[in-house]
C-alpha cells in the first residue's frame, strides 16, 4: 500500500507546501545566516516525506522544490542560449597607473558630475546569469562565449546559497549574475576524496568548479557543495531606459543590497569609494588579506556605481567603459631548500620534491614544491643550501619559479641526482629523448604495486569502487594483494577486520562486515567491463584509453595483442613505434603473461565483443568532425554512434575530413575552414539519412 493512498490531493496539496515552506527556511538560516534551526535527521526526514509526496503526486511537484537542491536528474545535453544581455568581459590591468588613468578618464568624461565607485572582490570561479521571473528561478546559463551560454538550470539548482524562489519584494523579470566558486575547504576535501578512490586531484578550485557545472548527474553536482557569489542585478530596458522606479535599484551598490533582502547570499567585500585614494587603499588592504578569505579571488573590481551614467560612458568593443578589473601578481616568497625526496610513481617515474623551510603562502603553510625532473633542476641552476622562490597564484599547487640568488652561499655545490630507485634500490633508467628518469623494477618495487593496483581499480579502469588507496596500501602491506589478479583472490574472512596501524601506533581503516560485501561485490561487478577497459586498466605504459580502445578494436582478443609483432602493433592507429615497443616488451615477461592467466580464469572480458560497438559499415572509411548541438543525440553520444558504423571521428578538419556533422551553434571557425578545403558540410537528418 502506497505511503499517501488514503490522502486525496488537497490535503496533499496542504502538506506540500507546508513542507515546502519548512525547508526553504531552515535552507535560508543554514546557508544564509549559519544557523541549524532543526537536526540533520529531522530535516532529512521532511525532505524525504516531501520527496514521496512528490512523487505520489507528480502535478505538486515544482521545479524548484527543495527536494532539487539533491539532485538527481540526469542532463546528456546542455542546451545553449543566447544571452538577453551580452556577458561582456573587463578590461584587466596589473598596473596601479592604469587604475589612475582609468579613474581620470573617467571623472573628466563625466565632468561635474557627483558620483562614487564601488570596488569589490573579483571572484576566481565561473560566471554565470540567473534568470527569475514572478520571483522563481526559471533559467541558468554560463557565460559561454559572451553571447551564447550552455543551459546549466538543473545543476544550479542544486547550490544552496541560489534561491530558488525569491522572498520580499524583487522586480518581476530580472537577471541576477554573479560567479560560482568552490570553497577551499570542500574543496580539498573533495580532492582527498578523489585521491583516495583512485582519481587524478583537480588542480584548483576554479576548475572543478567549471567542470562541476557540465556533469550531466545533478546529485553528483549537488555533492561538490559549490557557493554562487552575485555581483551584477540586470533590469530589463522599457522605452530604451533601463527601469529604476524603486530607488535602490538606481546604484549598483544598491542593486546588490536588494538582493539580501530577496534571498541571496551577498558577500559584505565591496565598499563604496569616492577617489582615486580610497581605492588604492581597498587594492592594498585586498592584496594581502585575499588570503585569508574561504574562497579564491584574482584581484578588485572597480565601477561607477551610479547605474544611469554607464550609458554616457559607454562600450569599446570588448568591454565596458566604466568598469576596470585590477589583477593581483602571483605572491611569491623565499624560502630555504632543506633536502630534496625522490618519489616513485606508478609507472615508475621520478618525481624530485623539494623539503622547504616552512613559509605562509597564499593562506596556506607550504612545505613542499616539485622539482619536476632532473633537467629543471639543472635549468633552474638549483644548488645544494640554496633559497628557492616560490609561487602560488590562481592555483593551488605551489611551484617552484626560481632561486633567490642573493641568498646562495660562495661554493654551493650543484644538487647530484639519484642513479638508484630510493624505494627498492634498482639502477634508473632514462631513455633516449625522455626528460625523465625511471626505475625499470615495476614488478618488485612497492610504490609501483601499489600504484598499479589504484590504476586498474579506478573509475575509468575497472570501476572497482570500495577500494581507495589506504585500503590497497593496507592489503598490500598484509601480503593479500602484490599483483592485480591477487584482488579475484580475496575472500570475506580476510577482509573483515582488516586493519592498518600509522606512525603514531593508531588504528586507522578498518573494514567491518558491509564494508568486505561491498569490496567483493564490486569486484565481481568489474568482471563485467568490457575488454578495452581491462587493455587500459593492466596499466601498459603509454597505453591511455583511446589507445586500449583502438588496440581492442584492432585485434579483437588479448591473444593477438600477445602475439602480434611491433611492426603490426605500429600499425595500429594512433600507436606509435615506441609505445608499441613497450606492449611488445611487456607481453614477453612471463610475469605478466601469468598475470593475464590468473584474470582469464576469474572471468574477466579479454576478448572484444564487437555486437557492443559495431553496428554495421555503412561509414566504413569515412572521417567524420563533430561540431555544435544536436536534438537526438548529445556530442559524445553521435561521435559514437559514427564509430558503431565504422567511421572515424576527428578532432580537426583536414584534407582528409570527409564530412564536417554541423549541429546548433557550431563553430564560425570550422565552417569557414571546411568550406575552404572543400569537406561536405552535413546536418543531424543528412547524418540520419547516410544510415538507412
Amino acid at each position: 500500500m502506497d505511503l499517501f493512498s488514503n490522502i486525496d490531493i488537497e490535503p496533499a496539496r496542504q502538506r506540500v507546501n507546508e513542507l515546502t515552506e519548512l525547508l526553504d527556511r531552515y535552507n535560508y538560516e543554514y546557508y544564509m545566516n549559519d544557523r541549524s534551526l532543526v537536526s540533520d535527521y529531522e530535516f532529512d526526514k521532511l525532505l524525504r516525506e516531501l520527496a514521496d509526496l512528490e512523487r505520489q503526486y507528480p502535478e505538486l511537484a515544482s521545479p524548484n522544490s527543495p527536494t532539487k537542491r539533491v539532485g538527481g536528474e540526469v542532463n546528456k545535453t546542455f542546451r545553449q542560449v543566447t544571452h538577453r544581455f551580452p556577458m561582456l568581459s573587463l578590461g584587466n590591468t596589473y598596473s596601479i597607473d592604469e587604475i589612475v588613468d582609468f579613474e581620470a578618464r573617467t571623472r573628466k568624461l563625466l565632468g561635474d558630475t557627483v558620483f562614487s565607485y564601488t570596488c569589490e572582490l573579483k571572484y576566481d570561479g565561473v560566471a554565470i546569469g540567473l534568470t527569475y521571473k514572478h520571483g522563481q528561478l526559471v533559467q541558468a546559463v554560463t557565460r559561454g562565449n559572451g553571447s551564447v551560454g550552455d543551459d546549466i538550470t538543473a545543476n544550479a539548482r542544486t547550490i544552496p546559497t541560489i534561491p530558488l524562489k525569491l522572498r520580499g519584494s524583487y522586480p518581476d523579470d530580472f537577471e541576477v549574475r554573479g560567479e560560482v566558486v568552490y570553497p577551499f575547504s570542500e574543496f580539498e576535501a573533495f580532492n582527498r576524496q578523489r585521491e583516495a578512490d583512485g582519481d587524478e586531484p583537480f588542480a584548483n578550485p576554479r576548475n572543478a568548479a567549471s567542470g562541476s557545472l557540465k556533469l550531466q548527474d545533478t546529485a553528483e553536482c549537488a555533492k561538490r557543495k559549490l557557493q554562487f557569489c552575485p555581483y551584477f542585478v540586470m533590469l530589463p530596458q522599457e522605452n530604451g531606459e533601463l527601469r529604476t522606479e524603486n530607488g535602490e535599484y538606481s546604484t549598483h551598490s544598491g542593486r546588490l543590497q536588494s538582493l539580501v533582502q530577496m534571498g541571496f547570499k551577498v558577500q559584505p567585500y565591496m565598499k563604496e569609494c569616492l577617489n582615486i585614494n580610497e581605492i588604492r587603499e581597498y587594492i592594498d588592504y585586498w592584496d594581502n588579506e585575499r588570503w585569508n578569505l574561504p574562497f579564491g579571488t584574482d584581484g578588485i573590481v572597480i565601477k561607477v556605481n551610479q547605474v544611469a551614467l554607464w550609458d554616457r560612458l559607454g562600450l569599446t568593443a570588448k568591454s565596458p567603459r566604466w568598469a576596470i578589473a585590477f589583477k593581483f601578481k602571483a605572491q611569491q616568497v623565499s624560502t630555504p631548500l632543506e633536502s630534496i625526496s625522490f618519489q616513485v610513481g606508478r609507472t615508475g617515474i621520478i618525481t624530485p620534491v623539494a623539503n622547504l623551510t616552512p613559509v605562509w603562502l597564499g593562506g596556506t603553510t607550504v612545505k613542499r614544491a616539485t622539482l619536476v625532473n632532473a633537467d629543471f633542476i639543472e635549468k633552474m641552476d638549483i644548488r645544494e643550501g640554496d633559497s628557492l622562490l616560490v609561487e602560488k597564484g590562481g592555483e593551488i599547487i605551489p611551484k617552484v619559479v626560481g632561486v633567490d640568488m642573493s641568498k646562495r652561499k660562495a661554493g654551493a655545490q650543484p644538487v647530484a641526482y639519484i642513479t638508484n630507485c630510493p624505494e627498492c634500490g634498482s639502477r634508473l633508467v632514462r631513455a633516449d629523448g625522455e626528460a625523465g628518469h625511471y626505475c625499470p623494477n615495476s614488478d618488485g618495487c612497492p610504490p609501483q604495486i601499489v600504484g598499479r593496483l589504484e590504476h586498474f581499480v579506478s573509475r575509468k579502469a575497472m570501476n572497482i569502487d570500495s577500494l581507495g588507496s589506504e585500503r590497497l596500501e593496507m592489503l598490500y602491506k598484509k601480503g593479500l594483494v602484490s599483483d592485480i589478479a591477487d584482488l579475484y583472490t580475496l575472500t570475506r574472512q580476510q577482509l573483515i577486520g582488516l586493519e592498518a596501524i600509522d606512525a603514531d601506533g593508531q588504528r586507522r581503516t578498518s573494514i567491518q562486515e558491509k564494508g568486505a560485501d561491498n569490496i567483493l561485490a564490486a569486484i565481481e561487478k568489474s568482471k563485467e567491463v568490457p575488454f578495452d577497459r581491462v587493455l587500459f586498466a593492466l596499466g601498459i605504459r603509454y597505453v591511455g584509453e583511446v589507445g586500449a580502445k583502438k588496440l581492442a578494436r584492432h585485434f579483437s582478443n588479448i591473444d593477438a595483442i600477445i602475439g602480434a609483432s611491433p611492426e603490426e602493433l605500429a600499425s595500429v592507429e594512433d600507436i606509435g613505434e615506441k609505445t608499441a615497443q613497450f606492449i611488445y616488451d611487456y607481453f614477453r615477461d612471463l610475469r605478466h603473461l601469468q598475470t593475464i592467466q590468473r584474470l582469464r580464469d576469474a572471468g574477466l572480458n579479454l576478448r572484444l565483443d564487437k555486437s557492443s560497438f559495431q553496428q554495421s559499415d555503412i561509414l566504413q572509411g569515412k572521417t567524420f568532425v563533430v561540431s555544435g548541438v544536436f536534438s537526438r543525440f548529445s556530442r559524445d553520444e553521435i561521435k559514437a554512434d559514427i564509430e558503431k558504423n565504422g567511421g572515424k571521428v576527428s578532432g580537426s578538419i583536414s584534407g582528409k575530413t570527409d564530412y564536417l556533422l554541423a549541429g546548433d551553434k557550431m563553430g564560425p571557425e570550422k565552417r569557414k575552414k571546411a568550406e575552404k578545403l572543400g569537406v561536405a558540410i552535413i546536418s543531424e537528418d543528412d547524418y540520419l539519412g547516410m544510415l538507412k
